[in-house]
Order: structure tokens, then C-alpha cells, then sequence
């Protein structure tokens, strides 16, 4: 899966990993501040934020930009010269130019958050009759984040537009490496599924998942440091009293309760989902003998292999009725749970309508970073249960053993077919 279209993974992973903690640490250690050399210094610490589109070609942004395509580079330009592989350019240049796009993304979520804090606090003013106002200034207001909007909108279909693309040239390498491998990966149990129904929904699963982690990843580093500043403003939790960064505490507490929750609760999905996709084949593959076979597909078999498929799934059906009750009701309890936290604030009366719309803002996209396990653990058992299923083709071709599914499978093959093997 990961050797065919990234050069040596696990070193290749590492060291992006180690690289990017790397940059990340020199940047606010004075990287950004380097930036001054060059006509280019970090706003002050108490500077009021630049609100509008024109934060993004700011010069702290610019200088930003920069060193991100520096840092790119060098990397790239170390594994060409290490590891050269044909897919090079798409796996590291594409893959960061997305985490760049990412990025800017979430740089967007955050100029609309500092958008919230005047906007609000001038509509609070303006309703209480503290001050006046005339309809081009608020309108002036509303063409403001229009133009976020704006920008958002069209990063955001640049963004999907490059991911599918990079995508499909990852299920493109898989398939070329596994089709050199075919004369020893056909013996497989549904081996020609495997090829293509398999890295096809491997790839499309890595689209929305992997997207889905580097967006909750970026998130967590712009947001952070704004819900910590936040934080000034807030300075108990209810029933807990008073500690340090309520708001962080309470999000990151909050996140844990609801993944560990959830791992609990869906921990045997991923192997029925895996038994789903083989009593499936069995039942595709006998339909497909009959095709060319008269005596193959005959009814007593198909009914033998639709009831495994029907069995298998009423089964995972079950499994899932518990898990979403989990699931759901903790989403609806997300939906509160912020002004649960505010509510003392609130009724004090010591924080305005602006700040207040800043802090659920805030609170929200820190707390969905947190809970990445939590909205995306549906889309991750069915990643398990397609990547044992490739893995499983893997250890063909580096002739390690099977996983013991496999295993099993192959031993109940022996001992009583291939229908019977194919039971649930």
C-alpha cells in the first residue's frame, strides 16, 4: 500500500514526522522572528489582528510562505537524492502543497474568528443603542467576511481538486505494484477484488480520512493558542472552580471521554466489516462463474452464500446499534456542552456578545480536532477492514505469514470448501 508510492515508508514517515516537529519548534523559537532580516516581522504581541483578506498577504504571512517552501524543499530534495522513487514528486510535493492548502484553510477559520469578535460586539452595541451607526458601515462590516468567504469557498474546491487527483495516483502506483506481483497474488481468496474494488476504496477512504486528520491536525495548532487567549477571559469550570486554561482543560477532558467511549464501543466492528467484504465476494464470485458456467449459480448455493451475506450483516447491524447510541448521543451532548462551560460567564454578564461568539467558535474547532477519533471512527473501521484485507497481500509478496484471519479462512477452505469457508 504505503511502498508503492512512498519512498521506504516507515524512515519516509519518520522523518517527515521529526521534520515538521523540527520547523515547527524553530519557527516559534525564532524563526518567525528571523523573518525581520528580511523586511518581514511577526506582528506585534499587541497588535490588534488585521481583519479581512488582506491578512493573507500580510507581511508575517508572506514571510510564512516562505519558509514552508524552504522546509519543503530541503526535504524533497533529500529523498530525491536518498531514495529516488517514481512517484516522488506527487507523494512529497503534492502531499505538501495539501498541507499547505489545508492550512490556509484553517488561517481562513481563524480570520473569520477574529471577524466575529468587532462584528458582534458592534451588532450588541448598535441593538443596545450605545452607539449609532449608518447602513454602508454595516454593510462594510458584511462585505468584510464576504471576502473570506469568498476565499475559503475557492481554496476549498482547489483543495478537493488536488486531493482526488493525488489520490487516484496512489490507487494508480498500488495497482501497478500489485499487478507486477500477480502471478503470485492470484491464488489469493478474491484476489482480483483485492486489486480492484479494494485499492479503490482504500484510496477514496484515505481521501476523506486523511484530509479529515491533517485539517483536525492544523486546526489544533492555529486554534490552540487562540482558545488559550480565550482562556484569559474564562477563569473557572463549573463544579471544578477555578484552574488554568478552563477552556483547554475542558476540551481536551471532553474529547477523551467521547474517544475512549467509542473505541469501547465499536472495538469489534472492524473485524465484521472484514468478514463482510469476504462473504461478499464469495457470493460475487460464484454469480460471476455463472455467467460462463450453466452448471455454477445454481439456486441451493446462491441461497447457501446470500444467507452467509445476510447473517453477516444482521450481525454487524446488531454491533452497531449500541455503538451509535454511544455515538449519537455524545454529538448531541457536544452541542451544549460549550455553554455549559460559559454559562456562570454568561449570567455575570462579564463577557460581551462578540467575545462570546469567539469562544464557542474557538471552542468548537479545538474540541472537533480533539474529537478526529470520534467523527471519523465509522470511516476508520472500514479503513481496517480494507487494509487487512491488502495487508494480506503484502505478506504474499514479501512471503511473511498470513494475518490469522487469513489464516483461518484458508485452514476452513481445506477442510470444507470454499462455501463453507465463506460463512460468517
Amino acid at each position: 500500500m504505503f511502498l508503492s508510492f512512498f519512498p521506504q515508508p516507515k524512515l519516509f514517515f519518520t522523518s517527515a514526522a521529526l521534520w515538521s516537529l523540527t520547523l515547527l519548534i524553530f519557527w516559534y523559537a525564532g524563526g518567525e522572528a528571523l523573518g525581520a532580516y528580511f523586511g518581514m516581522p511577526p506582528a506585534a504581541t499587541d497588535a490588534s489582528p488585521v481583519i479581512g483578506v488582506s491578512v493573507f498577504w500580510s507581511l508575517p504571512f508572506i514571510w510564512f510562505y516562505i519558509y514552508f517552501a524552504v522546509g519543503v524543499l530541503l526535504f524533497y530534495a533529500f529523498w530525491s537524492w536518498y531514495a529516488p522513487h517514481p512517484w516522488q514528486r506527487w507523494s512529497i510535493l503534492g502531499s505538501a502543497l495539501i498541507l499547505f492548502i489545508v492550512y490556509f484553510q484553517v488561517q481562513v477559520s481563524v480570520a473569520v474568528n477574529n471577524w466575529y469578535g468587532p462584528f458582534w460586539d458592534y451588532i450588541q452595541a448598535v441593538v443596545a443603542k450605545t452607539t449609532t451607526s449608518t447602513e454602508s458601515e454595516f454593510y462594510a462590516q458584511v462585505a468584510s467576511f464576504a471576502g473570506l468567504a469568498l476565499v475559503g469557498m475557492n481554496v476549498s474546491v482547489l483543495n478537493a481538486f488536488l486531493v482526488s487527483h493525488w489520490v487516484f495516483r496512489w490507487r494508480q502506483a498500488m495497482n501497478d505494484y500489485y499487478m507486477g506481483h500477480w502471478g503470485t497474488l492470484r491464488h489469493i481468496e478474491g484476489a482480483s477484488q483485492r486489486v480492484q474494488e479494494d485499492t479503490m476504496r482504500f484510496s477514496q477512504i484515505m481521501e476523506s480520512l486523511g484530509v479529515s486528520f491533517v485539517d483536525s491536525i492544523m486546526t489544533l495548532i492555529a486554534f490552540l493558542p487562540v482558545l488559550i487567549r480565550l482562556s484569559a477571559n474564562i477563569t473557572e469550570l463549573p463544579i471544578i472552580g477555578p484552574i488554568s486554561h478552563p477552556l483547554v482543560v475542558a476540551a481536551l477532558a471532553w474529547s477523551v471521554l467521547g474517544t475512549i467511549s467509542l473505541v469501547i464501543a465499536g472495538y469489534k466492528l472492524p473485524g465484521l466489516q472484514f468478514r463482510n467484504q469476504r462473504v461478499e465476494a464469495a457470493y460475487r464470485k460464484e454469480l460471476v462463474y455463472g455467467e460462463d458456467d450453466p452448471q455454477r449459480a445454481q439456486p441451493v448455493t446462491v441461497m447457501e452464500l446470500f444467507s452467509n451475506v445476510r447473517q453477516n450483516y444482521f450481525r454487524l447491524y446488531f454491533h452497531y446499534v449500541y455503538f451509535n447510541v454511544v455515538r449519537y448521543t455524545y454529538l448531541q451532548a457536544n452541542g451544549i456542552f460549550s455553554l455549559l462551560i460559559l454559562g456562570p460567564s454568561i449570567v455575570a454578564g462579564t463577557i460581551t456578545l462578540g467575545l462570546l461568539n469567539q469562544i464557542s467558535y474557538a471552542f468548537s474547532q479545538v474540541s472537533s480536532s480533539f474529537q478526529f477519533l470520534v467523527n471519523s471512527w465509522s470511516t476508520i473501521v472500514e479503513l481496517l477492514s480494507v487494509h487487512k484485507r491488502l495487508r494480506a497481500f503484502e505478506s504474499v509478496i514479501y512471503d511473511e505469514p498470513l494475518p490469522d484471519i487469513d489464516q483461518r479462512y484458508l485452514e476452513r477452505r481445506d477442510a470444507v470448501g470454499d462455501r463453507g469457508a465463506a460463512e460468517p
